[in-house]
């Protein structure tokens, strides 16, 4: 994973890349600061007291590689990346933790770490049921992950139709709107702002508010989210009759979060109001604070406060609500 002078290889850089995003900082099941190994098959990072506990489960669970020491295939790397780090899984193997069972802490025991490890991750205990990976026919419990993408797609499986052409999309993305705070001059003394989100070659933009750097649009846009879904893209323009409309910063929304906490809990109608994940915030992000993944009133929704990039000034507020497409 390295060339002739000891660089690293660009599989290499991209998983130290994951590591450092403030989500992979501390260990994914018991919350040590930095984590030095990894699970390859099931795309966490761990600490080395966990580590221990995962190798004992066996490869055909869990398959540990330290970050710095071992050499890590492609496909090993390519892995870790499509799940996105420890907040993505454990929004999966955590989804259903019982009241009473507690997640063991940097300083817990050898024995209290095994019992949540192995209920996480071999006996799948936290997982909503429908999700459970199909047992080996072997009977001793071991799972079919051989890669994080065979995992994705049983999780994502279910939930895709069919739309034309050969994209498949898997939901909608609802997203309000709601303002803009202290946005950059454009014209002489003011802007005439409006928003554009972009999904893949899809769009939708709000009204055009004429001479105000704090507007108000509360206008609702659609995107359709494909199966192979990037980030949403959001762009400001300040309209202009006689000329190209200029752009007044941007930023992007991380929809994975949102989406992987919405399909892990089904059918969001079934339970009462409460917090199921979390979007950090952090230097890869326009973030302005963490954005926090709701059940309200029966629908999943986030709130999200964007600084935009790229310009003087410039904060947007809006709220995504994840439709899932037999909604």
């Amino acid at each position: 994973m390295g060339d002739r002078l000891g660089r690293p290889s660009s599989g290499k850089r991209r998983l130290r890349d994951l590591l450092y995003k403030s989500d992979n900082r501390t260990c994914a099941d018991c919350g040590a600061p930095d984590p030095k190994w990894a699970s390859a098959n099931i795309g966490v990072f761990i600490c080395l007291k966990c580590c221990g506990v995962h190798r004992s489960l066996g490869t055909h669970v869990s398959k540990v590689l330290s970050v710095a020491l071992d050499d890590w295939s492609d496909d090993e790397v390519e892995a870790m990346v499509e799940v996105g780090g420890n907040s993505s899984a454990n929004s999966i193997y955590e989804a259903f933790i019982p009241e009473g069972i507690t997640k063991p802490g940097p300083n817990s025991s050898h024995e209290e770490r095994m019992k949540f490890i192995r209920s996480k991750y071999e006996l799948q205990e936290f997982l909503k049921p429908s999700l459970r990976i199909a047992q080996a026919s072997s009977g001793k419990g071991s799972l079919r992950l051989a890669s994080s993408r065979k995992f994705m797609d049983n999780f994502l499986g279910s939930h895709s139709q069919k739309a034309e052409g050969m994209v498949e999309y898997i939901g909608l993305v609802k997203i309000k709107v709601r303002r803009g705070k202290n946005l950059a001059v454009r014209d002489m003394l003011s802007s005439d702002p409006y928003v554009v989100l972009a999904l893949g070659p899809q769009t939708a933009r709000t009204q055009v508010i004429t001479s105000n750097l704090n507007p108000v649009w509360d206008e609702e846009l659609m995107l359709s989210v494909p199966m192979d879904f990037g980030p949403v893209k959001v762009k400001v323009f300040d309209h202009d009759t006689f000329s190209a409309d200029d752009i007044m910063g941007e930023a992007e929304i991380d929809i994975q979060p949102l989406i992987t906490s919405a399909m892990a809990f089904g059918n969001a109608e079934m339970f009462a109001d409460m917090q199921i994940g979390k979007w950090l915030k952090s230097h890869d992000n326009a973030l302005i604070e963490d954005s926090i993944i709701n059940i309200v009133g029966g629908k999943v929704k986030q709130a999200v406060q964007l600084k935009l990039q790229n310009v003087e000034s410039g904060e947007l507020d809006l709220e995504v609500e994840w439709l899932p497409l037999d909604q």
